[in-house]
């Protein structure tokens, strides 16, 4: 593959951009450094929400209760391990750092200004990638490729055809795994779940993803 002039031009400019990305210290109220899946050239995106605490310690995403969960869908419904995943689907995140605790005790939201900065990865990683399918985890996740976000029956079980900063892909949303929401383990969510992982194992990009 590195022999295509082209793969390798890519290839290059995906390292050259994680590197970079891990250099960034653009939003002061994080509580970590960003975290990264790594310069992993695919025709398919995974892009979850932002790192728990769990995550820059580990120094991967989805390291912990709630990507034991994911992955777990993928291994069941996509017959991949998790290593075999991380090593075949470029993760991104809407915010690559931990953002800290809010007063209740949970995850931060990230405010609005630290999204905008961080959508600039994304779409360097978009325009290097040129994904044909792009996977979204979490409400937070989806929001950032459409314009409006119905209820999540609407959404998980369907693939949407998307344009976003120039590039034309297929999202998959899938509901966000964390055991704060049962919804993906009751009715119709587990279905519509089940649905949504079958539209990313018989797409194109997929199968063909790197």
């Amino acid at each position: 593959m590195d022999n295509d002039p082209a793969i390798s031009s890519r290839q290059f400019r995906l390292r050259q951009h994680v590197q970079t990305l891990y250099l960034c210290r653009k939003c002061t109220r994080m509580q970590s450094h960003p975290v990264s899946g790594g310069p992993i050239l695919s025709r398919v995106m995974l892009v979850g929400q932002a790192p728990g605490v769990k995550e820059p310690v580990l120094g991967r995403p989805f390291a912990w209760t709630a990507g034991r969960a994911m992955f777990k869908w993928f291994q069941d419904e996509l017959g991949v391990t998790e290593a075999e995943f991380r090593q075949t689907v470029y993760m991104a995140a809407v915010c690559r750092c931990f953002p800290g605790k809010n007063a209740q005790g949970g995850d931060r939201v990230p405010s609005r200004r630290e999204i905008a900065l961080c959508g600039e990865w994304l779409q360097a990683e978009l325009a290097i990638l040129e994904p044909g399918l792009v996977i979204a985890v979490g409400k937070l996740a989806i929001g950032q490729f459409l314009d409006e976000l119905p209820k999540l029956t609407e959404l998980v079980g369907h693939s949407v055809r998307v344009e976003k900063f120039g590039r034309v892909f297929d999202l998959v949303p899938l509901p966000h795994p964390s055991g704060v929401s049962p919804w993906h383990l009751i009715e119709p969510g587990r279905t519509l779940t089940k649905r949504a992982l079958a539209l990313i194992r018989n797409h194109p990009a997929w199968i063909a993803r790197t």
